[in-house]
Order: C-alpha cells, then sequence, then structure tokens
C-alpha cells in the first residue's frame, strides 16, 4: 500500500507535512476597464465587493458567481495568518493552475508572474511576509477569450457553447497553497524505471546553499511497508543522480511491475540531513513501468498490449474544468475501469494532478494531451512550447501516462497539409517531445495529417459495423482510409509500419437526462444503443490491423449527448454491459 495521502493534497508525487490549503473564499472583482492597478489594487489595501469559491472559475456555478459573460481582467484578494509551524522557515506560495495570465502580490510586493493557463507556479514569499500578522495576497489574471491562437483546449472563443466547444475558464482554477521548508530543501524530483535492469533512476534537484559539504540526502524505497532499498550520499551540487538496483521482485511473476491490471507502486522516503539532523522530509511514489514498440507491436512491460481507452473531456456539470471534489475525481476513474476500458485518452486538457494520482494508484493508462490553440502564429508557437514543456515536467514522473499527444487534429496548425512552415512546427513538437521524455511514445498530431509519429492514429465516426469491418481488415485498406476526407501523412511522410490505433470513434447520442444536444450518430432506446455500440466496438476491437482504441466518449458535456454516461456521471446503460462489449462477451 502506498503512503495514504490526504484527499486535498495538490501535489501527491512530492509531498510535505507541512503545508496549507487556501482555497475557499477570497474577495474577487471583474475589471474591464483594466483599470485595477492604475487604482492600486495590486497593493491589497481595497477591499473588493465580490465573493468567489477558489479554485472554481467565475464562469461557473460551484464559484458562487455563475457567470457566463467575458470579463477577461479579474482580480482576488485574501487575508490570512501562517500557522505557526511556518514560522522561522521559508515559505512557497502556489498555484495548480490559473488561466492565462497571472501576476501575484503579497503584502504589496509582486512575488511572481506567469504565463500558461494549466500549468502550475510558485514563489518564495519569505521576504514579502508579515511574520506573526496578516498577510494580503492579491492575483491579477489576464485572460483572451477571443484569440484563437491562444492555448485554450474546448474552451469556446464565442458567447455561448456550441459544437465542440465549451464553457470558458478564466482565473485560477486549480488549489492555490502555501508550504513551509528550510533554507536547503528537495524542490523536485524526477524517476525513470528501468524495468529490463530492475532499476530505478532518480534525479534530485535542491535548492538553497548545498556547498555545505555537510548536507546529504537519505534515499528509502519500501513497497508495501517492506524495505526494498536504502542509499545515502553526500550532496555536491543542486543536482544529483542515482541508480538503485531493486532485486524484490523477478520478471516471470510480474508481481511488482505497474498496469492497469496490477498498479504495484514503490514509496520513497527522501530525507535531506545537515549536521546529522533531518531538515526536509519529502514523501513520493514510483511506478516500473515500460511502454515501447517490439517489432510493430505496441507493448507494456515488453509484451503486446491492447489499448482500450475512453475520450475523457474532464468537465463537471457546476465546476466546468474543475471537479467538485476529490472523491468526483477518483470516481471518474473507478466508472472507466468498471467499463472495461484500460484507458484515457484527456481530451484538450492538461490534467489535475490529483486525477493522474488515481490513475497511478487505481491502474489506468493515460494519455497526457495538450489543450490545444485553433490558429497559427509565431505567438502561438511561442506560448504554446513553454507551456507544453512545464506540462510535461510536471506529470514525467506519473507511471500512467505512457503517451504524449502535444497536438489533436491539426489544431493551431489548420495548414499543415500543405503549409511547410506548420509541418515543421508539429515536427519539431514531436522531437522536443522526445528530448524532453525519451521514455514515452509521442504523435505528432492525433488523427490525421501526421508527420514523423511513434503511433499511426486514426479519427473515424463511422457507426456501420460492416464498413468498419472491411475498412479495418486489413493495414493496407486502414492507411488508405481517409475517414474525415484528411491525409493521414504530410510533409513527404508516409506510414512506417507505427502501430495503428483508432483513437476516436463511436460518438453515439443518447439523450438519457434533460440535456438536449448532438452526437456522431443517435440511438433511440437502450436496446439500440446497446446494439450501436457493440456494433462499432466490436470491429475496432477483433481488428489484426488496429492494435487499440479510444471511444468518444466518457460524458456527456454541455451540449454533446454522446458520453457512456450522463453529465452527472449515470450510467446509459449498466456497466457491466459495456464491459461485456469491451471484453468480446455476449451482452445477453
Amino acid at each position: 500500500m502506498t503512503t495514504p495521502i490526504r484527499e486535498d493534497y495538490p501535489r501527491p508525487q512530492h509531498a510535505r507535512t507541512s503545508w496549507l490549503n487556501l482555497n475557499g473564499e477570497w474577495e474577487f472583482e471583474f475589471d474591464d476597464a483594466n483599470a485595477g492597478q492604475r487604482l492600486g489594487w495590486q497593493h491589497g489595501g481595497t477591499a473588493l465587493t465580490k465573493r468567489i469559491q477558489v479554485p472554481f472559475a467565475f464562469q461557473s456555478k460551484l464559484s458562487g458567481i455563475a457567470d457566463p459573460d467575458f470579463h477577461d481582467i479579474v482580480w482576488y484578494r485574501k487575508q490570512m495568518k501562517l500557522p505557526k509551524d511556518f514560522e522561522n522557515k521559508r515559505v512557497l506560495l502556489h498555484f495548480g493552475a490559473v488561466d492565462y495570465e497571472a501576476t501575484v502580490w503579497v503584502n504589496g510586493h509582486q512575488v511572481v508572474y506567469h504565463e500558461g493557463g494549466h500549468t502550475p507556479f510558485y514563489a518564495d514569499v519569505t521576504e514579502a511576509l508579515n511574520s506573526g500578522g496578516e498577510n494580503t495576497i492579491v492575483v491579477k489574471a489576464v485572460d483572451y477569450s477571443r484569440d484563437v491562437t491562444l492555448p485554450r483546449g474546448k474552451q469556446y472563443w464565442l458567447h455561448d457553447s456550441a459544437s465542440i466547444f465549451y464553457t470558458r475558464t478564466t482565473g485560477i482554477w486549480q488549489t492555490v497553497w502555501m508550504e513551509a521548508v528550510v533554507s536547503v530543501y528537495l524542490n523536485k524530483v524526477r524517476f525513470t524505471p528501468h524495468l529490463d535492469t530492475n532499476q530505478i533512476e532518480i534525479e534530485a534537484y535542491l535548492k538553497g546553499d548545498v556547498t555545505n559539504s555537510s548536507i546529504q540526502l537519505k534515499v528509502d524505497v519500501t513497497f508495501e511497508g517492506e524495505a526494498v532499498a536504502s542509499d545515502t550520499y553526500t550532496v555536491n551540487s543542486s543536482q544529483e543522480r542515482r541508480v538503485i538496483g531493486l532485486q524484490d521482485f523477478n520478471d516471470h511473476g510480474l508481481g511488482r511491475w505497474w498496469s492497469p491490471e496490477n498498479p504495484s507502486l514503490y514509496d520513497v522516503q527522501f530525507t535531506v540531513v545537515q549536521d546529522g539532523q533531518p531538515i526536509d522530509e519529502v514523501t513520493s511514489y514510483f511506478g516500473m513501468r515500460k511502454i515501447s514498440i517490439e517489432g510493430g507491436k505496441l507493448c507494456l512491460n515488453n509484451r503486446p498490449y491492447q489499448m482500450k481507452l475512453v475520450l475523457d473531456q474532464g468537465y463537471f456539470p457546476d465546476g466546468n474544468l474543475t471537479p467538485p471534489s476529490d472523491d468526483a475525481i477518483r470516481r471518474d476513474v473507478e466508472l472507466t475501469k468498471e467499463m472495461g476500458f484500460n484507458g484515457a485518452r484527456k481530451h484538450q486538457k492538461i490534467e489535475d494532478p490529483r486525477y493522474l494520482y488515481w490513475c497511478d494508484k487505481l491502474g489506468l493508462l493515460v494519455w497526457g494531451e495538450a489543450a490545444n490553440a485553433y490558429q497559427y502564429s509565431n505567438e502561438y508557437v511561442r506560448r504554446f512550447t513553454k507551456e507544453w514543456q512545464e506540462a510535461v515536467e510536471r506529470d514525467y514522473n506519473h507511471p500512467s501516462i505512457v503517451v504524449w499527444v502535444p497536438i489533436n487534429e491539426s489544431w493551431g496548425v489548420p495548414n499543415i497539409l500543405i503549409d511547410r512552415q506548420q509541418q515543421q512546427h508539429a515536427l519539431s513538437m514531436y522531437y522536443l517531445t522526445k528530448s524532453l521524455d525519451p521514455t514515452r511514445l509521442v504523435v505528432s498530431n492525433d488523427g490525421w495529417e501526421m508527420v514523423e509519429t511513434d503511433l499511426y492514429n486514426i479519427h473515424d465516426y463511422e457507426w456501420r459495423e460492416d464498413v468498419l469491418t472491411q475498412r479495418y481488415g486489413s493495414v493496407e485498406a486502414a492507411i488508405s482510409a481517409r475517414p474525415a476526407n484528411r491525409e493521414l501523412s504530410v510533409g513527404g511522410y508516409a506510414y512506417a509500419g507505427q502501430p495503428i490505433l483508432v483513437t476516436e470513434f463511436g460518438g453515439i447520442a443518447y439523450k438519457k437526462s434533460e440535456w438536449e444536444g448532438w452526437g456522431y450518430s443517435g440511438a433511440d432506446n437502450d436496446e439500440d444503443y446497446i446494439a450501436k455500440l457493440e456494433a462499432v466496438i466490436k470491429p475496432i476491437r477483433l481488428s489484426k490491423a488496429v492494435q487499440g482504441y479510444c471511444y468518444t466518449q466518457l460524458t456527456d458535456v454541455e451540449q454533446e449527448i454522446n458520453g457512456l454516461l450522463t453529465y452527472d456521471r449515470q450510467p446509459k446503460v449498466p456497466l457491466d454491459v459495456i464491459r461485456a462489449i469491451n471484453e468480446g462477451r455476449s451482452v445477453n
């Protein structure tokens, strides 16, 4: 069993006991005239007139505001006192995500500026704090709601949701929190499992003056409470790397390799020691897992593995991009598994780390996908490249993530078919991602119009079983198909033997709630819906040419009613029926 982590802890991969959750009620104000800074709101002395529940964006019901209009500049203000155990320590202020630009002041001192709506940032605010007194945190968030070159995912740039686009998110939408550290502390850790040699590579990054030779780092690895390995070494630089052998399992039983069927996790305790005394303690975990292509076969832990994924937009009825609770996050993972899927493609959303934590613990493969822009520009390239690098760095340690998808369906590169510059951008994102993380597979442009790519992924919303059976009856038929009237390869690239997956299909609309909406095809009743689900899944599952699939989609979302679950997570048909279809068993 892994070490229990509090359900509201926002960074489960790097946990400390001394921390403070700042979610809850904050003062709030729209600043449509962009007058706040001129009026001195950043100094913290001006009370704001509205109240908002952080971390919910003002567009959501759970924020307490629920205003869907365009308000691209918003301000937050919160007054707080430090806990006693923060005294005489350095204090770090963290933001899980603020869409899109954030400037933060503490007691009138600017402490950090961050650009990027889906990735975390923090500041050491120690020098700005009033020790023992009240402190005022002010945040100015600036969004660009109508800018189609902004990395936005499914957030619509017009007023009302429509088609495949949903309600916007502006401002704080993930947890705000503080933690206390000392002058030298463990800033981050990078785990790289080496399955073939039974070794875990650990890169540790420390902050502070590490030139003092009395500083050591102690690493203790356990599995279900049993000691596996321990290493203590003197810290000579801010970045240290060690490789630790794990001699506690063998290849035959697979007992401690991570997979959806057996999500084994190792616990790690890091202790920074100075002059023989512990000064910083961090708990973490890792999974021994390998994703690779061997002889043209997609493999998990060196064995061919059929991925059965569901497309998951990560939206919630009252919270939009922000889940209402940790229980809601966990339940989405459980529902996905109960329907017989072994993975999820998180679509156009860099997901909350709590979701990835539950995928690690419960066993669900994840395809990590960027929130794309819609049009191309040089400014888009700058913004997007920066944010994607931060996302890959944040999520590198999660064993559940096996594939990176920087671009989907030519979003942000709409002219990639004929535009050499856009082709080069997609190619650069492929190689950039590989340079940041050589351990996972990378898809250059999911769905069609691919350049260099590890997987050859096709989007196909055909609903007729006989057409799908013929289309995916052979590799030759699959790679010659143009289901969206799009070329599968561009820029001089062609199919080169990669595993073929159908990574969007189905999308069958079935109304089972008060929501009106649409889908790619439709069903009239439970029996019709079940028959149509089987008609699209069966030929893809049985195809000798296709090595995996991703059904669209997990839930209804706003005007889309093509989910297997309603928007409030109620199954449209029994979960075991869908599991039977995924497993090739009779549904009668």
